[in-house]
């Protein structure tokens, strides 16, 4: 089988990884990938969203499978393009329609599906330029902290939580005067809801799904979880306060209802649903979906199923997903991000990173990287995650942050304390 695997993050070089050891894969392609996933098949420089571009490039290779890592592309309609498109019919894609990309794509779209199939997830309501001066009526009568969100898709910065009346006014103000551009157009403003988050992911076919690993990413750019947030600075898989009683919640009140939904609606979803949720007092409520795996947990949670992975993409054509078993390593996993100097805010690229050939039992993900002359250079916010197994993630960590600290690129940071938090849960 010759597969395309579509993005360029750490969440792209985990799924390379992992399909690269299938027997089935033929020749693997990565569209435009970066210097780990080079190690894994043939990057391709292709703009992920150059549709056109891609078909060209799909037919020349007689590619058979699609798989779609970020959310762009998903949004944009790459699912619907292939269908619609008899030259590319046959090619399978692993990722929702357009219209289900909108789990993703639309907060306000998301809201009104949970509403219509009895997901638990946060109050709320949505507002538009002309319904503005409703919208900082109804915060006037709202608790603090606020929750904002700008509809559209904001590259992970358009949700703002606030705890003053005054800035959430003025904060809204300015989203719906086009703070996050088209993304804000429209805002759900939503209930605070305290408790403890967790990511849960599964794949579907549309009908039938399989519950992944769980896991639980770290956003604070600052240790103790302090400071901006980030695009992800670490992951653990399991989830120890994740007990059965609460993942059967999960199954019952928000999985099995969201594939029902999607089938009920007739809505075209071949992928991943990520599942971003929050516990609360022991019930879990939706804080988002997300329309592909998340990244950095893909990282750990990837590491940690044990089946063939273009099997199972397989399986979600076949219509025999319901029949396979999911087979999930007994150990523990932490990712550990190393990012940028300055990053979630301005930050440097083309530095030097040495002593990658000093790593020990850690699996590295390239996440912003890029081979230059031989030599392997910074090319994003978030570089490399350095993935490691132990018996508990406790020891996981401890070889995750040994690795890290080999590892050496100007104005290197990570956070050493991914996942210490949980001992005490």
């Amino acid at each position: 089988m010759n597969i395309i695997l579509i993005g360029s993050g750490g969440r792209e070089h985990a799924l390379a990884w992992k399909m690269a050891q299938s027997q089935a894969c033929e020749q693997l392609f990565i569209i435009p990938g970066n210097a780990g996933t080079a190690e894994c098949g043939t990057n391709v420089a292709i703009n992920p969203l150059d549709f056109p571009a891609i078909k060209d490039f799909a037919l020349a290779n007689a590619v058979d499978l699609c798989v779609v890592g970020p959310e762009a592309p998903l949004v944009e309609g790459i699912y619907d393009f292939f269908q619609n498109d008899q030259t590319l019919a046959h090619i399978k894609v692993i990722g929702p329609s357009k219209e289900g990309a909108q789990l993703e794509g639309s907060k306000a779209y998301a809201k009104q599906f949970m509403a219509e199939f009895g997901i638990p997830t946060a109050a709320y309501r949505e507002f538009t330029p002309d319904t503005l001066q409703e919208g900082l009526n109804y915060i006037e009568q709202q608790a603090t902290p606020i929750v904002l969100k700008a509809d559209g898709l904001a590259a992970g910065k358009g949700v703002l939580i606030i705890d003053d009346i005054e800035e959430a006014k003025k904060a809204l103000i300015e989203m719906l005067g086009g703070k996050f551009g088209a993304a804000s157009k429209k805002v759900v403003i939503e209930a605070f809801l305290s408790g403890i988050e967790f990511s849960v992911f599964a794949l579907t076919d549309g009908k039938d799904y399989k519950i992944l690993p769980i896991a639980k990413d770290y956003k604070r750019i600052g240790e103790g979880d302090t400071g901006l947030n980030t695009g992800g600075m670490g992951a653990v898989s399991p989830v120890p306060f994740v007990d059965d009683a609460l993942f059967q919640k999960v199954e019952d009140r928000i999985i099995r209802p969201t594939i029902n939904g999607l089938h009920h609606k007739g809505i075209d979803y071949k992928g991943f649903v990520f599942f971003g949720l929050i516990s609360v007092n022991g019930d879990p409520y939706v804080i988002e979906y997300n329309c592909r795996m998340g990244d950095p947990e893909t990282e750990v949670v990837i590491p940690r199923l044990q089946n063939d992975l273009v099997d199972l993409f397989d399986a979600v054509y076949k219509g025999d997903l319901s029949e396979k078993e999911i087979v999930i390593d007994e150990r523990a996993a932490t990712t550990v991000m190393l990012v940028s100097g300055g990053y979630p805010e301005a930050y440097e690229k083309g530095k030097i990173i040495y002593n990658l050939e000093s790593v020990e039992d850690s699996i590295l993900f390239h996440a912003g990287t890029k081979e230059v002359s031989g030599q392997i250079l910074t090319n994003g916010g978030r570089v490399i995650a350095v993935s490691s197994y132990g018996p508990h993630f406790e020891a996981a960590l401890e070889i995750s942050n040994q690795n890290a600290a080999k590892i050496d690129f100007a104005g290197k940071n990570y956070r050493r304390d991914i996942g210490l938090d949980l001992k005490a849960k």
